[in-house]
């Protein structure tokens, strides 16, 4: 090319959660029966739709506006049944005009990230969610910036680690917060989440607070919403239904904008996230539809209720199956559907592996795991060896080593199944050289 064409931060594009997809087709070419647990789709791994939510979707098809554009921040009704929603649940008012809706929560985080001036930074957690991490160091042109959850103490932000970067960092203007947690599962207790806004109080910050699995959460626990302590923080919440109704196709989501008029900076920058928008036109125009029909019908919190419970269930034999294992660092999930295990410092190397029956998929785990990192040299054989296809750790900017897996096989035999032959695939990994 006549000139360099590439932007500066092409090279912080990575998704781990899909890119193990490759891997996965190439020995499923081989004759090899994947089990998907490397993604968040509800869907995929065989939950039902309940029949009076589609019924509800079919007559939203049959009404011709679902077919039009919308207005650029999404519809007004829907805008306003999740504001009054907001208004009666959390101590933050918000009106319609305070939210705007997306083609996702990706599209979202995207824009949040894209339209930031690109010295100002946004420290997140790691381990990262690693749409948020590769956006922010996208539009920065390096490495992300991270503050440390700990596994050793539930997954938590180290708020000490978060505070004493920023301190030396001037360039960060805003925190990251993703609760309840990908990849880590976890719920954040409120007095963690009062320490981060007091944080952002202290050195006027902004806060992003993901919440898009606000509403997935089990064993007692349930997640402190943004809105309810952002006293005069400027804030953004990110919600949608993907993951909640679950409709991950439908590319649904939206931000709720909190104290835009307590910093006109901050208040310039909203506005631009909102041309942008603009120049879109707009968001999918037949989720949003429904949203307010289906979230007010009754039926809706006992199916969902349900649909925790059954998380709950998996989440304790998911525990209970791997906790015992010397060598790693396993935390009960709590919301969400991921569980992130780690492994002790030092118990991985590049000798052990695990017995792979066939020659051709051998051979080509011996090939891709020249090099790589310990854990995905683990992610590699546990694939190989038994068509479980979980996600290293380092793979969301982290530098510890483990893997995430989602709780969503529907399937409890196969349930069981899989988190058996993860652990004692662990012990023999472990002790393999």
């Amino acid at each position: 090319m006549r000139n360099n064409i590439v932007h500066v931060g092409a090279h912080e594009l990575r998704y781990e959660i899909r890119e193990i997809v490759t891997v996965g087709n190439r020995l499923h070419d081989m004759g090899l029966v994947v089990c998907w647990e490397n993604i968040g789709d509800p869907i995929h791994k065989g939950e039902k739709i309940p029949s009076w939510i589609k019924e509800v979707i079919k007559e939203a098809v049959d009404t011709d506006s679902s077919f039009a554009y919308c207005p650029t921040k999404g519809l007004e009704e829907t805008r306003e049944f999740l504001a009054n929603i907001c208004n009666k649940r959390e101590k933050a008012q918000i009106t319609k005009e305070d939210i705007v809706f997306f083609n996702g929560i990706g599209d979202a985080i995207s824009n949040v990230y894209n339209y930031l001036k690109s010295e100002a930074r946004v420290i997140g957690p790691s381990p990262a969610y690693s749409t948020h991490s590769s956006a922010e160091a996208a539009h920065a042109g390096v490495d992300p910036l991270m503050y440390k959850l700990d596994p050793e103490n539930n997954w938590y932000p180290d708020l000490n680690d978060l505070r004493s970067k920023i301190i030396d960092d001037h360039s960060i203007s805003g925190i990251l917060v993703i609760n309840p947690n990908n990849p880590t599962g976890t719920v954040y207790p409120s007095e963690i989440m009062n320490g981060i806004v007091k944080i952002a109080e202290e050195y006027d910050l902004f806060i992003v607070c993901d919440e898009v699995y606000s509403e997935i959460t089990y064993n007692g626990k349930v997640s402190t919403p943004l809105s309810d302590i952002v006293n005069d923080v400027c804030g953004i919440s990110m919600r949608g239904i993907s993951k909640e109704l679950p409709w991950p196709g439908a590319r649904c989501g939206w931000i709720e904008v909190y104290n835009k008029d307590k910093d006109p900076t901050f208040e310039k920058y909203i506005e631009t996230i909102i041309n942008a928008k603009m120049l879109e036109v707009c968001s999918t125009t037949l989720p949003q539809k429904v949203i307010p029909s289906v979230l007010s019908d009754p039926r809706y919190r006992e199916y969902h209720a349900n649909r925790n419970r059954q998380y709950e269930v998996r989440s304790k034999f998911a525990y209970d199956a791997l906790r015992e294992i010397d060598g790693v660092i396993v935390n009960q999930t709590d919301g969400a559907f991921y569980m992130t295990v780690a492994f002790d410092k030092g118990v991985l190397n590049d000798k052990q592996r695990l017995e792979i029956g066939d020659n051709k998929i051998k051979d080509y785990v011996e090939e891709i795991t020249d090099g790589v990192a310990h854990d995905k040299r683990f992610v590699y054989y546990l694939l190989g060896a038994t068509g479980i296809c979980v996600v290293p750790l380092t793979g969301f900017s982290c530098d510890l080593y483990g893997f995430r897996v989602t709780l969503l096989e529907t399937d409890p035999e196969k349930f069981e199944w899989i988190f058996t032959t993860i652990a004692e695939s662990i012990k023999v990994y472990l002790n393999s050289w």
